[in-house]
């Protein structure tokens, strides 16, 4: 049993170094609750490395680049294009493959389930065919579920956090891995298909970004395959720069919306721009959609109509039907209001479980069980939503899939069950489309409730799925209801057709819960085939994220933060100005001498308790008398390739016997450089030299320690460097600046805070 003191120890938000309260809880716990794992938010992970952004221009790099010349840059920008198509190509068909698998299968099961209760209704008995289905649902999401709990937790989810993370600069092991894309690809298939409140769009982000981070490589380090192409690439400056591509080629194979795919990118990925980048990535978006619209096209029969050009397709919305007059304007800001705390409502409540589930449910065993336990409960309150309500429709000239007859007369079908008994993204556009009428009031207010809740609890199951399909859902319903009841005031009047505000709704819920504005606006004005949407959209968008910001933040920043990921927004916190580089940085350093014994390298590299990845190279004096300047840098990468080909002398006067290194070995290297544990030095080959002049970067970034936090924070984070070197007057390193060092400092309540940092 669980005393509430020791309850308020864990969740307490304070400002002091929160180390102690945890070590002494981590002496209690283990003797009473073993499966409890105590977690707050106010910390900071260091299991997280940053990715280099910055090249290391030791002199390997600028002979290479010297001997570069100029048909072969042009040839590397011609390869960056053929990339860019190929992302395009293969996202598209990876749609497909979902699109595709999907239909079939949840077609197979509506059709079993619907016979089933077709059959029963007749001689009674319903109980059974609740059973199939719950079954049935269950069963599908539990093998989802297997695969992501135990083959690869970063498969779950959407991913859009994860791949936020990856192009702030935070390396998330194996989060472009090809077997996280077939976990990913398999589990979004399994978990739409086993009828969870979610949608396969989402994920198909994290999709494009892996198909990204291979293609350009020109390699599998999975497969153990090098195609020995695109080795130019191999480095994390340019990887970062085609995931970026990869995203946006992913949201617009999802949404067929090529332009809203680049300003996502730009808007919730890319933390570092250009124009040449901005063109490619538009370039990658646009083969995206058009291979999944041809694709897709040819699958449903009519090769030379391209019809579908995404995953989603909301229908075209008619401006004769359906215009807006400017006195509808505050109406859509009121709506806007709604979805903001609507929005805010679900990510509190979503905030809770997932600290819930860090805390208990961290066994793959119970994340399994509880996936199924949802898909379990969501065919449950859907069949029993179905049973209840007596909403009945006329089956004449509606497009339902799998109309249910029920307690309906001959003739007519149960309309709570187009809403249930379908894929979401079905009932998105049905919500959408449906002539006036073909909803009861009742029916959309116990839908929405029911779905607000389900669609919570789903997200941030250990299962692969999406969070835009339920929001839009969630939103539609209730905004069909408010169109529903604005008619019922006026009286019926011609303006107030329930679809446009179903579409309003679904904007507004979306936008309550990821907050982003330009590209969402630009999403749904592409899905919707509709420009003169484009204003209440955006004003429905502003609206619901000032509002929600008001509350708390959005649902991929707050996932952020609950996994300690160091994040770096785009600007220091605001009140920093007090704090300087001498306050912030991590002393003391270890450095190295230009010339310097392999013994010693291979201590500090082993020494696990400063687990440091770039280390100041300084001037190696005889002479002590004078200072030991700053000389340049050199990561542990860089050092472990040196030892692992032997590069060193036996005595310091002797540098010319050693083999060349090529940058070429660098490269084949990355990105999963040996540890250092897998390298043998002998003793004698300890007391060799190891010279790293040329192999370190003779210009390192440095600041000195008088400069203030906001300024080091600019330098660092529009530079994407990983390590920053402090250095005084006389050029001597006194600390060094990375990553967790700025990401400590965080805007709360109160004032600044600084977060302290923990191995978990």
């Amino acid at each position: 049993q669980f005393t509430p003191s020791s309850f308020l120890r864990i969740g307490q938000l304070s400002n002091v170094d929160l180390n102690e309260d945890i070590r002494e809880l981590e002496t209690e716990l283990p003797r009473q609750h073993p499966n409890e794992i105590p977690h707050n938010e106010k910390l900071l992970s260091l299991k997280y490395e940053s990715l280099d952004y910055d090249n290391s221009e030791n002199q390997l790099f600028l002979e290479e680049e010297r001997r570069i010349n100029h048909t072969a840059f042009r040839t590397v920008e011609i390869k960056r294009w053929v990339i860019c198509a190929m992302i395009g190509i293969l996202t598209g068909l990876v749609a497909c493959f979902i699109d595709i698998v999907v239909e079939n299968l949840a077609g197979l099961k509506y059709r079993v389930v619907k016979g089933n209760i077709d059959k029963f209704t007749e001689k009674g008995g319903l109980s059974f065919s609740l059973l199939l289905w719950a079954t049935l649902n269950a069963s599908v999401v539990m093998v989802g579920s297997v695969i992501v709990a135990f083959i690869e937790p970063v498969a779950a989810g959407s991913g859009i956090p994860q791949i936020k993370c990856y192009l702030n600069g935070v390396k998330i092991p194996h989060v472009v891995r090809l077997k996280t894309l077939v976990i990913k690809v398999c589990g979004v298939i399994l978990s739409v298909v086993g009828g969870l409140a979610v949608g396969k769009e989402g994920p198909m982000i994290h999709s494009g970004a892996v198909i990204a981070a291979g293609i350009s490589q020109g390699r599998s380090t999975s497969l153990k395959r090098d195609f020995k192409i695109f080795e130019y690439f191999r480095r994390d400056t340019e990887k970062r720069d085609f995931v970026s591509a990869g995203a946006a080629a992913g949201v617009s194979a999802a949404f067929g919306a090529p332009v809203g795919g680049v300003l996502f990118s730009l808007e919730e990925g890319a933390s570092f721009w250009n124009q040449f980048l901005t063109w490619r990535i538009f370039f990658a978006s646009m083969i995206s959609t058009f291979t999944l619209n041809s694709v897709l096209s040819v699958y449903h029969g009519n090769a030379w109509d391209l019809s579908s050009p995404g995953l989603i397709n909301f229908g075209r919305f008619d401006n004769e039907k359906m215009g807006y007059t400017i006195q509808e304007i505050p109406i859509f800001i009121f709506m806007g209001v709604v979805g903001g705390i609507l929005g805010a409502l679900f990510n509190a409540l979503n905030y809770w479980l997932t600290m819930f589930r860090i805390r208990y449910i961290h066994r793959p065993c119970l994340q399994v069980v509880e996936a199924m336990l949802v898909a379990a409960v969501t065919a449950t309150v859907g069949f029993v939503m179905i049973y209840c309500s007596r909403d009945c429709q006329p089956i004449q000239g509606s497009t339902v899939a799998y109309p249910l007859q029920l307690f309906c007369a001959d003739g007519e079908y149960n309309s709570m069950a187009t809403a249930f008994f379908n894929t979401p993204e079905k009932s998105v556009v049905n919500l959408f489309h449906d002539p006036p009428g073909s909803y009861n009031p009742m029916t959309l207010g116990m839908f929405t409730l029911m779905y607000f809740f389900l669609a919570c609890w789903t997200y941030g199951l250990t299962v692969s799925a999406g969070v835009f399909i339920p929001s839009l859902l969630i939103g539609a319903a209730w905004g069909r209801l408010f169109g529903i009841s604005l008619s019922y005031l006026t009286k019926g009047s011609i303006w107030a057709d329930p679809g446009k505000y179903a579409l309003m709704g679904a904007a507004a819920q979306l936008g309550g819960i990821v907050r982003m504005t330009l590209s969402l606006t630009v999403i749904m004005m592409e899905a919707t085939g509709n420009v003169t949407y484009g204003f209440p959209i955006m004003l429905v968008l502003m609206t619901a994220k000032i509002v929600g910001d008001y509350f708390v933040e959005g649902l991929y920043d707050m996932h952020i933060q609950l996994q300690s990921v160091p994040f770096l927004h785009w600007e220091a916190p605001v009140t920093s100005h007090s704090l300087t580089a001498r306050e912030v940085m991590s002393t003391p350093v270890t450095c190295l001498r230009r010339i310097e014994r392999v013994g010693t390298v291979v201590d500090i590299l082993s020494d696990t308790s400063s687990n440091h990845n770039g280390f100041p190279v300084v001037e190696s004096n005889p002479d002590t008398t004078q200072v030991a300047g700053l000389r340049g840098l050199i990561l542990r990468s860089q050092l472990i390739v040196l030892l692992k080909h032997k590069v060193f002398v036996e005595r310091a006067n002797l540098s010319l016997v050693q083999r060349r290194l090529k940058l070429k070995d660098f490269r084949d290297a990355y990105p999963r450089f040996p540890p250092i544990q897998s390298i043998h030095v002998s003793q004698d080959e300890r007391e060799c030299m190891i010279d790293l002049s040329e192999f370190m970067n003779p210009s390192p970034y440095t600041v000195p320690q008088e400069a203030s936090l906001p300024r080091v924070f600019k330098l660092f984070r529009a530079l994407g460097l990983r390590h920053l070197v402090v250095v005084d007057n006389r050029n001597e390193v006194v600390g060094m600046v990375t990553r967790k060092d700025l990401a400590r400092y965080r805007l709360g309540k109160e004032g600044l805070e600084e977060l302290s940092l923990a191995q978990t």
